[in-house]
């Protein structure tokens, strides 16, 4: 823990699926007190209603619950699926006033609906980053080592934490990675705004472009509804759990084929985990689907972004202007202090 945290108000909510580790939910909770905020969590928190956290109704008034807080930063409990089929029913004029307000909206996977709703209906900014129980909820027994219980119980990751603090505290502004040793020189005909072509490496950069995206699956299922948000020029990053690579590419397609990608400034790809290849793919692996995907645009598609289902996470502001630079394989982002809401492009 820093010395130097900031006390904030953390408003705990579900609008997804419900929570089945009740364990890892008391473990975030416990986490974030530790780390010296003040927690609030609504009242159908743990709710249950098949695979949702309550049926639509409860998880809406979850959301809207959250919104009338007051709180400093507003995190879901987990992700799973329910929020695509409760869009039509938030109150986004509620949501952006909160957020003009200052409370933060934080979350990950199933979360990117209503982010992207947010976006498309308000332009209002929120925060792809961890949900409570796979962030901070982490622990329970050792890790095992030869067999026996001698590892350490896992802990929250520190660098998803410290950008989590950064956020919360006011200070996060920007992000680093470095991507992975397979990313091509960059052509110049598929660079934005401006490209030093040294021979050795491509370097470039682009200027105040909307930050947006999330998980891919979820992002998919939106186009041609009213909140799939329609950004020209951004810079699109995206993530997914559990999709083959081929399934991965086919979702791409769609992205492709409806013009998504061509418009973009940039593609990030983030992580992309918990698949198993099988021998019928032949060597076809989620390398070969972003080899793919750089012959079809002449976009840059970087690749490596720490972000997704992962411990070590960065954490992004969804509709902020944001400034990308990259030298080699090496690639920041910059968003700079964020205090309200994006203007849309």
């Amino acid at each position: 823990m820093k010395q130097d945290s900031v006390k904030k108000h953390i408003y705990i909510y579900s609008p997804s699926g419900a929570v089945r580790d009740k364990a890892a939910f008391r473990r975030g909770v416990a986490r974030l007190k530790a780390l010296g905020h003040e927690v609030e969590i609504d009242s159908a928190a743990l709710a249950s209603h098949l695979r949702f956290a309550g049926d639509d109704e409860t998880r809406l008034a979850a959301i809207h619950r959250a919104a009338a807080s007051g709180a400093d930063l507003a995190l879901v409990s987990r992700g799973g699926y329910g929020l695509t089929r409760i869009l039509g029913g938030i109150r986004y004029k509620a949501v952006a006033k909160a957020i003009e307000k200052g409370t933060q909206f934080v979350g990950i996977s199933d979360f990117t609906a209503f982010q992207s709703a947010v976006l498309a209906r308000t332009g209002g900014i929120t925060w792809a980053g961890p949900a409570l129980c796979e962030g901070f909820g982490v622990g329970g027994k050792p890790d095992m080592v030869d067999g026996h219980g001698h590892g350490e119980a896992p802990i929250p990751d520190d660098i998803m934490e410290a950008c989590f603090d950064d956020l919360i505290s006011g200070q996060g502004e920007g992000a680093g990675w470095r991507q992975n040793r397979e990313t091509p020189l960059v052509a110049i005909n598929s660079i934005a705004d401006s490209a030093i072509n040294t021979g050795a490496r491509a370097d470039f950069s682009i200027k105040k472009a909307v930050m947006w995206g999330g998980n891919l699956s979820v992002l998919v299922s939106l186009l041609g509804t009213p909140y799939f948000p329609e950004i020209k020029g951004g810079i699109l990053f995206l993530e997914d759990v559990g999709e083959h690579p081929y399934r991965i590419e086919r979702m791409l397609t769609q992205l492709l084929h409806a013009g998504v990608l061509g418009r973009q400034k940039a593609i990030l790809m983030g992580q992309f985990t918990e698949y198993k290849l099988v021998p019928h793919d032949r060597g076809y692996k989620l390398q070969t689907v972003v080899s793919w995907l750089r012959q079809q645009i002449k976009v840059p598609v970087l690749s490596n972004l720490p972000y997704g289902h992962v411990a070590t996470k960065i954490i992004l502001p969804v509709g902020a202007k944001t400034d990308l630079i990259v030298e080699g394989r090496d690639a920041l982002l910059f968003w700079g202090h964020i205090s309200d809401a994006a203007d849309m492009p």
